[in-house]
């Protein structure tokens, strides 16, 4: 545990170091990032198996300890960051060498204190070390966010930071020391802390402090900061949406629902019954802005958005199966997104294009690239045989458990929805014709390690559907199913 946070810290270091030699820079960063997954690996099985293990860091006033612990949901979020994390280095390397970047040292840097501080949230034993590495996330991708050093980028940047320190410090701490103040503690512990010491009519009040002060996960109205972070380089975009910053939002949300509040709590007082609806109108509203958008990755940040939305609302449902299927959405979401995001930073490598409109016929030039763009759609539809599936199917039983009939409807009218936005750009780009007479001669794939990156992330979306079980285990554990 305490490995996988601090040698990322460490390859931070050795990265600012080698910035003269890139070659040796990047072995170092495919190095790490390998190993940090080979201890999430490793780690696993003694999660599955029950092993507690908690690790005390510091205790700055009494009771209030910074603490680490291995449970169940973390663990699922530490291995799916953990995995994708070499997956999305190997990317990088093809990206930013292909598109030219600039500052190329400064990211790769910032790019493992943001993996550091993702573990950091995955681990936290409590509300206190929690809301720490969410702040210290969000400061350290802001960099990130910033990259490109224009105007827009900095725009998109400080839009990014504000929204989400806003909510952070308005709202999630406000919440935190509301917590501690009727409770007494602020550890995170099966069945909630709240139940007997807070009046069940303020519980919705307080949940959706949380709700809305964990803005990372993008709920409406707090979700402008996503569209207007993709300025940054497309595996920022893919670690904001896929490994990192909107997974630690949806994360923590089940987090303080299970741990904090516990479902019985949630149950009894009703403080559900109304927030669960503005996750469904995120799921709804964030689809339809998606079928406007020209822009491949502003579609795709909405996209993003309403995903995050299931998230939500299986915490919200607080059913066995709505928590089974929220925790598998950080899984399968995770896989297919950073598959559309690789595919549209590819296209931009080999292209420069960012616009559907311009994309009829590339992939007759870039089937590889379309290919994979295809096979994550469909797994963010949640078609078989991809993992998508599996989220959406328990999604669906978590709302017929509660009797949510008009929410089962709200997701089978996204899944359509999420066809009308997604199949038509590989479509388009395979049977379509492309507006100029040139018909994209002259265009080839992305580099190679962009290419090899894809097709991991496609087949490891066709894998889930087969062989879910580690992540599904876990998620059964966290849901109190054994």
């Amino acid at each position: 545990m305490l490995s996988m946070l601090a040698l990322p810290l460490l390859a931070a270091v050795g990265i600012a170091l080698l910035g003269r030699w890139p070659d040796l820079r990047e072995a170092l960063s495919i190095t790490v990032a390998v190993t940090v997954a080979a201890c999430a690996v490793a780690l696993y099985p003694h999660v599955r198996d029950g092993a507690v293990v908690t690790w005390q860091l510091a205790e700055p006033l009494p009771g209030l300890p910074i603490m680490l612990s291995i449970e169940p949901l973390g663990m699922l979020f530490a291995l799916v960051a953990g995995l994708l994390w070499p997956v999305t280095t190997l990317y990088s390397i093809g990206y930013m060498r292909g598109h030219n970047e600039q500052q190329q040292t400064r990211f790769y840097a910032m790019f493992a204190i943001a993996l550091a501080c993702t573990f950091g949230v995955a681990f936290a034993g409590n509300l206190l070390t929690l809301f720490l590495w969410y702040e210290l996330l969000t400061l350290a991708t802001f960099p990130l966010v910033a990259h490109a050093g224009t105007d827009a980028a900095r725009r998109g940047a400080r839009t990014y930071l504000g929204i989400l320190l806003g909510t952070s410090i308005g709202l999630l701490l406000f919440a935190i020391l509301i917590s501690y103040s009727v409770t007494g503690t602020l550890e995170f512990r099966r069945g909630g802390i709240l139940a007997g010491h807070l009046d069940p009519a303020w519980a919705g009040l307080l949940l959706a402090l949380f709700i809305f002060g964990i803005g990372k996960a993008a709920v409406m109205p707090f979700h402008r900061w996503l569209p207007a972070a993709m300025v940054a380089p497309t595996p920022v975009s893919a670690l904001l949406h896929a490994v990192a910053v909107v997974k630690a939002g949806v994360f923590s949300v089940l987090k303080v629902t299970l741990y904090v509040f516990g479902t019985g709590f949630i149950t009894e007082s009703g403080a559900a019954d109304w927030l669960i609806w503005f996750a469904g109108a995120t799921i709804l509203l964030a689809s339809l802005v998606a079928m406007t958008r020209d822009n491949l990755k502003a579609r795709l940040a909405y996209s993003t958005i309403s995903q995050l939305g299931y998230v939500v609302l299986g915490a919200l449902l607080v059913t066995q199966s709505g928590i089974i299927g929220g925790a598998l959405q950080i899984t399968m979401h995770a896989f297919a997104k950073i598959t559309l995001f690789f595919a549209a930073g590819a296209i931009l490598v080999a292209t420069h294009k960012t616009e559907i409109s311009d994309m009829a016929g590339l992939g007759r030039a870039m089937p590889v690239t379309f290919g994979a763009f295809f096979i994550g759609s469909l797994s963010i539809i949640g078609l078989p045989p991809f993992g998508g599936m599996w989220s959406k199917w328990y999604l669906g039983m978590g709302t017929i458990e509660a009797g949510q009939w008009l929410l089962l409807g709200v997701l089978l009218f996204s899944s359509l929805l999420n066809i009308a936005y997604l199949l038509p750009i590989p479509v388009r780009a395979f049977f379509g014709t492309a507006h100029d007479s040139t018909g994209h001669t002259g265009i080839h794939e992305a580099p190679t390690s962009c290419l090899a990156a894809m097709i991991i992330t496609s087949l490891a979306c066709l894998l889930l559907f087969f062989y879910p079980e580690p992540f599904y285990q876990l998620a059964l554990d966290v849901s109190g199913g054994r």
